[in-house]
């Protein structure tokens, strides 16, 4: 698993300069202010000022300190050293105070022992994860008594279709060995001129529910919604602000789900 997981770095270290120059990122928008965090989650977790909040998968670290700019004392956690060494620069060039960690997720307790009021994930980040169990442990282990997990994520059901052609291409329930596509471009710029492999495991929403409640953990909320917040698919039609629909199907699908637990 750990050959899936170097590849996936690779290609997610080539990514970090072309997504920051993106449109998609709105970099300089951010700098000047811009939150860059969701309805979805910001509605889910309310207020967070004076609270500590752990940030898995968090890329570059935009959410991270948006959360920040919000009250919060935030650590950020990613496995690309690309990604975590441009949210040290962010983090310095903005005079704010964020942690950020460079570490597979999955071993973490190796390089962090505090627990935070808060844990929270969003938008593609467990696919990338082949042991999930492990993953849900590290949750609880990171999680205070009393503290709250929110994970926001893609619905299983739309990572299920190629977003081309709207055929049913990938499994619904969990599979040991990944999936992979070879990607050309990045989901921020279709037309960059990278590409790599990238390998992504399918997780259904019962098993995410199912492991953390094994861990002891109580599930507060947990919302399904017919829209995504991002343009990052193929085929996607704007609703609204933020508000962007899959066309390539008769009826709406579900395309990000929320759930949100306490200790």
């Amino acid at each position: 698993m750990n050959r899936f997981y170097e590849i996936n770095k690779a290609t997610w270290n080539d990514k970090v300069e072309i997504h920051q120059k993106s449109d998609f990122y709105r970099l300089e928008d951010f700098k000047n202010g811009w939150n860059a965090l969701k309805s979805i989650e910001l509605e889910a977790l309310g207020d967070v000022s004076g609270k500590s909040l752990l940030h898995l998968q968090c890329h570059f670290g935009q959410d991270t300190l948006s959360w920040e700019r919000l009250g919060a004392t935030v650590t950020g956690v990613d496995f690309s050293g690309e990604a975590i060494k441009l949210a040290r620069e962010l983090t310095a060039e903005l005079d704010m105070n964020a942690r950020f960690i460079e570490s597979n997720v999955l071993e973490l307790d190796q390089k962090l022992e505090e627990q935070f009021d808060i844990v929270f994930t969003s938008y593609g980040t467990i696919c990338w994860l082949g042991d999930l169990e492990k993953w849900a442990s590290l949750v609880n282990r990171f999680l205070k008594p009393g503290g709250t997990f929110l994970i926001v994520d893609f619905h299983p059901i739309l990572n299920m279709y190629d977003w081309n052609t709207a055929k049913i291409d990938f499994p619904y329930f969990y599979n040991a060995e990944p999936s992979s596509e070879y990607e050309e471009g990045t989901y921020a710029n279709p037309d960059a001129a990278i590409g790599g492999m990238e390998y992504f495991w399918f997780h259904p929403i019962s098993k995410v529910v199912n492991l953390l409640l094994a861990e002891g953990l109580t599930l507060d909320l947990f919302q399904e919604f017919p829209y995504s917040p991002y343009n990052c698919f193929p085929n996607m039609d704007k609703k609204g602000e933020d508000y962007y629909v899959y066309n390539q199907t008769k009826f709406p699908l579900p395309h990000v789900y929320c759930l949100k637990f306490w200790k």
